[in-house]
């Protein structure tokens, strides 16, 4: 007799705090399907509250995504066959551990796979794992692969592919961010092969985040013997195969025959036969989404959703996200190592005019700390109001303090495919007043993404990630030899931030973590590198005859459940 998953039991003290009103329903499931709960059986204890036990009578789970509700419902009239032609930028590709930007994973995640799944609902689900457990004070995960999971060389996949995986993210030489996220394992000596389907990972310190970590996107799982290039060694467990990739150009994948999920016909996935990537830029993309050449496009800009929401044959879906648009500074450099600097460019940000001028008003106003309202733990703050006189006190205080004349002239570097030039456009304009001259230096993706860790002040799109604490240890801390790690693009680290930031990791109680993440929030306001002045909107829009399309909120092409209707 198959053995029941064990239930951790801060899942049954939550269940009674949501019986009590303390928790929200879709708090309770991310919080309980994170710890190792199954989805059934999260949505059977919201439903019977903590007495529930496994096997208990409780309502079925529902589908993941609307889309999904729409895919069963249509089953048997799902239809196979046909071509999603996509424009998005295709920049270079080599180790997936590497990927420091979602368009080049998007090629990638139709080819290898991850471990966990975080789906648009924002839960994170089992993917190539079967299930998780953590044990009760969360030092210690087992991750149970699923059994009969194949590359597409032929290879089984085992926890062999695991652990390679696992040394290739936590090897300084790889340069992964993954080492950043994973500051919890003292290397490889804290990933233990229990059998060939069964890993544990020995954490130094309690982390919540460890499911969704699994899924960040350079996470996915290589095969034992990939060698550094997945361009030239595509091996995976994925849907599609890749058939072509020339960086700046396009890229070809085509349906794997073999691939082990099984669609809502009972055959084997994916849907469609061919994906076609097509390397233009936003305007080309929009001119060709409304003529026909291209079914759907990569992360439209605002001015794209405005010229393309009312199109005949186009369908728009969209997400709220923690997607934002960081003015960051490098503390390592003058004049940015010195606060008085930094706030004074904080305070000239006009959050209101900033998002209706580069976004449509399509977000939520931000303070000037990486953790959002989308976040279970954010908690709120007052707007920061625009302010270029205190800017200017700062200024002149820091100014004379030098001996040099205002205005203090400083470059902003960006890139121009999103709405960071209008963002930079503003930000000149609005600090002036304050004693900033700023020039801008503005390029095409690659010209920015090149040197996005290296620029003194730039603007960068960071996308979403469901937890505060998986976004934090990725750009604002230091590794155990004290060198900021490689995400942390401001140099910027701080004892009191990190020192809270790992009680965040391991405090199970949302509550109790909110007053945590209300003092990083304002230790960030108060002294560290960014300015925040929205979170972004995203939209997925393509063609209406695709069905099962949904909006990821960071903006992933979870392509397999796609198909067309014609």
């Amino acid at each position: 007799m198959k053995k029941q998953p064990r239930i951790h039991p801060a899942v049954l003290d939550a269940a009674s705090d949501l019986q009590k009103g303390k928790f929200t329903r879709r708090e309770f499931l991310r919080f309980a399907t994170l710890l190792g709960t199954s989805v059934p059986m999260a949505y059977a204890l919201a439903a019977c509250g903590p007495d529930a036990q496994p096997g208990a009578a409780g309502p079925a789970a529902p589908a993941a995504t609307e889309a999904g509700q729409e895919a069963a419902a249509a089953t048997g009239a799902i239809k196979r066959g046909g071509t999603l032609r996509k424009a998005m930028q295709l920049q270079r590709l080599d180790h997936p551990a590497r990927l420091s930007w979602i368009e080049g994973a998007n090629v990638v995640r139709q080819v290898c796979e991850y471990l966990t799944e975080t789906g648009p609902d924002n839960i994170t689900r089992p993917y190539l794992l079967e299930r998780w457990e953590a044990n009760d004070d969360v030092t210690e995960w087992t991750l149970y692969l699923r059994q009969g999971v194949t590359f597409n060389n032929g290879d089984e996949l085992t926890a062999d592919d695991v652990l390679f995986t696992f040394s290739q993210w936590l090897d300084p030489e790889v340069g992964s961010s993954m080492l950043g996220l994973l500051t919890y394992l003292d290397g490889m000596e804290s990933v233990e092969k229990v059998d060939d389907y069964t890993i544990k990972l020995h954490l130094n310190s309690p982390n919540i985040g460890v499911p969704e970590h699994l899924f960040h996107y350079p996470a996915v799982i290589l095969h034992r013997n990939f060698e550094g290039d997945i361009v030239r060694q595509p091996v995976g467990t994925g849907a599609f195969l890749l058939e072509e990739y020339a960086e700046g150009e396009r890229a070809v994948l085509r349906r794997r025959e073999d691939y082990w999920r099984n669609g809502e016909d009972g055959q084997p996935l994916p849907y469609l036969d061919e994906i076609i990537y097509v390397s233009i830029d936003k305007d080309a993309a929009v001119a060709a989404l409304q003529s026909g050449q291209v079914d759907s496009m990569y992360q439209p800009r605002p001015s794209d959703w405005q010229a393309l929401r009312d199109v005949p044959g186009l369908s728009v879906y969209d997400a709220s996200t923690s997607q934002c648009y960081l003015v960051r500074m490098r503390v390592d450099l003058e004049p940015w190592n010195d606060n008085r600097v930094r706030t004074a460019l904080k305070l000239c940000q006009d959050r209101e005019k900033i998002l209706q001028l580069s976004y449509y008003g399509e977000g939520d106003l931000s303070i000037d700390a990486h953790v959002a309202p989308v976040h279970p733990a954010y908690a709120p703050k007052p707007i920061p109001e625009y302010d270029p006189e205190t800017a200017r006190s700062l200024l002149e205080e820091y100014a004379a303090e030098k001996g040099i004349e205002l205005p203090l002239r400083v470059t902003l570097a960006t890139k121009n495919d999103e709405a960071e030039p209008e963002i930079a456009q503003a930000l000149k304009e609005l600090a002036a007043p304050a004693g900033f001259d700023i020039s801008l230096d503005i390029t095409e993706p690659s010209g920015y993404w090149d040197r996005w860790t290296e620029v003194d002040l730039g603007i960068t799109a960071w996308t979403h990630r469901p937890l505060a604490t998986m976004v934090l240890p990725l750009a604002y801390i230091a590794d155990e030899e004290g060198n900021p790690v490689p995400w942390n693009e401001t140099r910027w680290t701080d004892e009191e931030f990190t020192q809270l930031l790992r009680q965040a990791e391991a405090t199970l109680d949302v509550e109790a973590r909110r007053e945590i993440m209300s003092q990083i929030e304002d230790i960030m306001q108060e002294r560290g590198p960014i300015g925040n002045s929205y979170w972004k909107k995203v939209w997925n829009i393509t063609r209406s005859e695709f069905k099962n399309v949904t909006a990821h909120p960071t903006s992933y092409d979870l392509l397999y459940e796609v198909w067309k209707d014609a």
